[in-house]
């Protein structure tokens, strides 16, 4: 199914915008541009047409034109009118730049330079027009041509009002002439949309912020290719226009990128499948108050969570991932949902492992993944339903992985001693000692009552005897700290979701905002 409509194109140099039409398939999103093509009659470029006109005592030249060097703009024709000289040469558009009048160059003339040589040309006026396919909307040209004859020229010859010519100029000649019209072997001309740009959406990606910053755009967007060609930037009359389109663009983008990933997925084992992958926009560390962010593509494969500049087109590239983590020692976090009655929800974290985030920017849908030695990557999407996705296909990577791994040990001590830390699916926390092998303590998942920690290397876990019901503390020392603690994590909410599936949809911020929208 094709969707079509007019939007703007939003120029950041000359801060102009242009009339464009958007055409978006299942796999591709085009760019049009009107422009006037020769369509029978002598091959002539349609780039620049010669057209002479024969003033008519009623409704002079039968056109109004707009613009003027001042404004930095050709002068255009903004109305043709109905039956009149301009429109019966069937050679003259609504957008056509005037180059010359009788010869002389008008190309940075003033608008009232033009108004005068036209009006004080005579009977015959020779114009020279070629088609501004980039006319800055600020003209307010009407997209369809001719324009309504009912309409009159202001009192003032401004670059943003239309001085008409449809007026009686000063004319020598009180006689009717006779209508201008073409000549049968004449070329003849139409105006027509025509593809300029064609941006391939698989694996292309969507900024709604200005480049490098926290600023939303208002009602626009940007789509970039895989390859790096950019759309320019998309702005849409309405806030909901914007979002229609943002969301279709988004939909065809995702559905390519699930035929990916079942691409991907007929070259790798059943325990190296490709869960979930895509664009999201990273902060980067150490940024001061501007919160430059920078497009990162994340996917979730196999044990693994990967970090990608670029995304992975070949079985080859999963090695050059900027980062790679196993997906039992990360631990994922909604930050913000930008609700219209909250400012935003936070997840509370099972184990209470905190780690603040400065929450100042104003980006919308952030989540971050905390991993290994207390260090944390902060994201962005452009859309709630993004966020939903993401936060769903971490929980099922990683209890894929829990499942999958059945236990991971780690090394640790303990008042000298050299320890193993065993976390196991079926048989809870084991510890032991690493020479001897002998066992010193095993619990379930469902003693451990709580944990504290120093935010270094230290963590007190607390469990319930069962026989007892006393509480006992068990402290333990490990190198890499917040990976032991987020296996922990892992490995109880997959045990919670394997007897309970409801109860962790039921714990999904990203979902319950999505239902509640």
């Amino acid at each position: 199914q094709t969707k079509t409509g007019i939007a703007l194109l939003y120029d950041e140099v000359s801060e102009n915008a242009y009339d464009i039409r958007l055409k978006l398939t299942k796999e591709v999103l085009t760019i049009q541009k009107q422009d006037v093509v020769c369509v029978s009659g002598s091959d002539h470029s349609a780039n620049h047409r010669t057209v002479t006109l024969r003033r008519q005592p009623v409704g002079g030249l039968g056109l109004s034109i707009k613009g003027g060097a001042e404004h930095k703009v050709p002068v255009v024709i903004s109305k043709i009118f109905k039956d009149q000289a301009a429109e019966q040469t069937g050679m003259l558009f609504i957008g056509d730049a005037i180059i010359q009048v009788n010869g002389i160059n008008v190309e940075s003339a003033t608008h009232e330079e033009v108004v005068h040589l036209l009006r004080n040309a005579g009977d015959e006026v020779t114009i020279t027009v070629q088609y501004l396919r980039e006319a800055p909307s600020f003209l307010k040209l009407p997209l369809g041509s001719p324009g309504p004859s009912s309409d009159h020229s202001s009192g003032t010859s401004s670059p943003l009002f239309d001085s008409g010519l449809h007026l009686n100029g000063n004319s020598t000649n009180t006689a009717p002439s006779s209508p201008s019209s073409p000549i049968a072997n004449e070329p003849k001309y139409e105006k027509r949309w025509l593809d300029t740009l064609s941006v391939p959406l698989s694996m292309a990606r969507i900024s709604r912020y200005k480049t490098g910053t926290d600023k939303l755009r208002s009602n626009a967007f940007e789509v970039l290719a895989l390859d790096g060609v950019s759309t320019g930037i998309l702005q849409f009359y309405t806030a909901q226009e914007s979002a229609d389109w943002l969301r279709a663009m988004s939909t065809n983008i995702s559905d390519l990128t699930l035929q990916n990933m079942k691409m991907a997925n007929k070259c790798c084992s059943p325990s190296d499948q490709v869960i979930h992958m895509g664009w999201v926009n990273e902060r980067l560390e150490g940024t001061d108050s501007s919160q430059l962010y920078k497009f990162k593509f994340l996917a979730l494969k196999g044990s693994s969570f990967y970090i990608f500049s670029t995304p992975p087109v070949s079985t080859l590239d999963w090695v050059r991932a900027e980062k790679i983590y196993n997906l039992c020692e990360v631990l994922f976090k909604i930050h913000k949902l930008w609700l219209a009655d909250d400012c935003w929800l936070q997840a509370n974290l099972y184990l209470g492992i905190h780690q603040d985030f400065d929450l100042e920017d104003q980006r919308q849908y952030c989540f971050s993944v905390m991993v290994g030695h207390g260090k944390s990557h902060y994201f962005n999407v452009e859309l709630g339903s993004e966020l939903a996705v993401w936060e769903k296909s971490f929980q099922r990577a990683i209890f894929l992985e829990v499942q999958r791994t059945g236990s991971k040990t780690y090394m640790c001590s303990w008042q000298g001693d050299a320890l193993c830390f065993t976390v196991d699916f079926a048989l809870g926390f084991t510890c032991f000692d690493s020479k001897t092998k002998n066992v010193l303590w095993r619990f379930k998942f469902s003693q451990l009552k709580g944990s504290s920690d120093d935010g270094k290397t230290r963590v007190k876990l607390l469990f319930q005897n069962l026989d007892t019901k006393q509480i006992e503390t068990k402290e333990l020392e490990f190198q890499d700290l917040t990976a032991v603690l987020h296996c922990i994590h892992s490995f109880i909410a997959a045990k919670v979701a394997s007897v309970d599936p409801v109860f962790i949809d039921s714990q999904s911020i990203a979902r319950k905002y999505m239902y509640s929208n």
